[in-house]
């Protein structure tokens, strides 16, 4: 099935799935995670309500409940899961695809991920090769509104940050239900209202056109900061007073000043392995380590468990917290990054002076190469830079992460994609592009 991922179950809705598909899915999900009631929300998206539709009528053919959390964030889902103690709990959305996506993000007992690894490819083969036989009693749908009890637990991360000129993009995604009983009045809100067609840009924010709109309003409003959401509001990125990007991987640092130096959270932080080196250096001063792990909410959040670390992120705009139920948060990460930018303000320091202080590399970004031979193209790679110059440490796991004296790469491959992914760091720029240079070299013999 195409649309079975390594994180979750996401593709083109009517291409790549059906809703017989999705039926199947909610018959044998309750048997596969031993529960007897399934948490439920789905996000706008033009196809969510007849894929809600089809998921709790397989439930409830299958003997278990559906509660029903209506329109809801993601990391709301997997709030009340744990909170609440489902052991099976299912959001409805595409997250940050486009408009003709859709998917299911699952989640078992406490809240933790299940991938292809841990029960995803086990239901494939059931949705594929075994036949429905609906038991009795039916299950029931409960309805479960829970968006007060969320917002009252939000409260715990409300500063006033009213002295920032704030701009804030929802994306027209589900981060609208939130914002405005979050941070009233205080931001200028861009694409607010809920439409699942995605009338003004796609809801990813780590592609450079759809956070233009943020750039042009916070360069026209003299703003501080702008944010922005992904579609189901599990990300959270930001730009500069200037209208510069910052790089997700960065705001791990910002994070510190709160949970570390603010709060004295003990406990290791984690980051994924594609992080810039400057997180760790600035942490460092505050007497915390990192912890570097896989990419994906399916290895980060089971790893932040693990460790019990205090908290965590990831490159693509997640972030984790232990009090979260070591699940991500893009509204408490919001929070708390404008909070620290606000006493940053106090001070005189401003949210592009507070980014320079911590990104000490030349970074650049992720780059993708369409690549089928992926495994001995990453060989290729790392035997030909390691015997230009001795490695200070190799890291193994998701591709190759290996780090020199003044540079670091790592190659991984797609989970999903014919791609192979490449992000380099190096002290200065010409460094940057001598080495950027000799790997793409190796590589072209391998692109397709």
């Amino acid at each position: 099935m195409g649309a079975f991922k390594a994180y979750d179950f996401r593709g083109i809705y009517g291409k790549d799935f059906d809703l017989d598909t999705i039926y199947k899915f909610g018959f044998f999900l309750p048997t596969l995670l031993h529960a007897d009631k399934v948490l439920v929300g789905r996000d706008m998206r033009v196809s969510s309500d007849d894929m809600f539709n089809a998921l709790a009528r397989g439930i409830t053919d299958a003997g278990a409940d559906v509660y029903d959390m209506g329109l809801t964030t993601t990391p709301m889902v997997y709030y009340f899961t744990a909170k609440h103690h489902f052991d099976a709990s299912v959001m409805i959305t595409a997250s940050h695809n486009p408009k003709e996506y859709n998917g299911l993000k699952v989640s078992r007992t406490n809240a933790l991920p299940v991938g292809y690894d841990t029960g995803l490819g086990e239901l494939e083969q059931k949705v594929l090769h075994e036949s429905v036989n609906p038991t009795a009693p039916k299950g029931k749908i409960v309805a479960y509104p829970v968006k007060d009890e969320y917002l009252n637990f939000q409260k715990n991360y409300h500063y006033p940050i009213d002295n920032l000129n704030i701009v804030m993009d929802c994306s027209n995604g589900m981060a609208s239900i939130l914002v405005k009983e979050i941070f009233g009045d205080t931001p200028y809100y861009l694409f607010d209202t809920l439409d699942g067609t995605f009338p003004n840009h796609e809801a990813n924010p780590l592609e450079a056109e759809n956070i233009v709109a943020l750039q042009e309003k916070v360069r026209e409003r003299h703003a501080d900061i702008g944010v922005v959401f992904d579609g189901d509001a599990d990300r959270v990125m930001f730009v500069d007073e200037h209208g510069d990007f910052i790089s997700p991987d960065l705001i791990i640092a910002v994070l510190g000043h709160y949970f570390i130096e603010e709060k004295d959270i003990q406990g290791l932080i984690i980051q994924d392995i594609r992080t810039s080196k400057s997180v760790a250096e600035y942490l460092e001063k505050m007497h915390r380590e990192m912890y570097i792990w896989r990419v994906g909410r399916a290895y980060a959040a089971m790893k932040l468990r693990e460790i019990d670390g205090a908290f965590g992120g990831e490159y693509a705009g997640h972030y984790y917290f232990r009090e979260f139920f070591y699940s991500d948060s893009a509204m408490i990460a919001a929070q708390v990054a404008l909070h620290v930018f606000s006493e940053m303000k106090k001070k005189g320091v401003s949210v592009s002076q507070l980014i320079a202080q911590i990104k000490r590399y030349a970074n650049s970004g992720e780059i993708n190469f369409t690549i089928e031979k992926k495994r001995e193209a990453m060989e290729a790679v790392k035997a030909a830079c390691i015997a230009e110059e001795k490695p200070e440490r190799v890291l193994d796991f998701d591709g190759y992460r290996v780090e020199f004296a003044d540079w670091w790469f790592n190659i991984r491959p797609s989970n999903t994609e014919p791609y192979l992914r490449l992000i380099m760091e190096a002290r200065t720029e010409s460094l940057l592009k001598e080495k950027r240079t000799f790997i793409e070299h190796i590589l072209e013999s391998y692109i397709i």
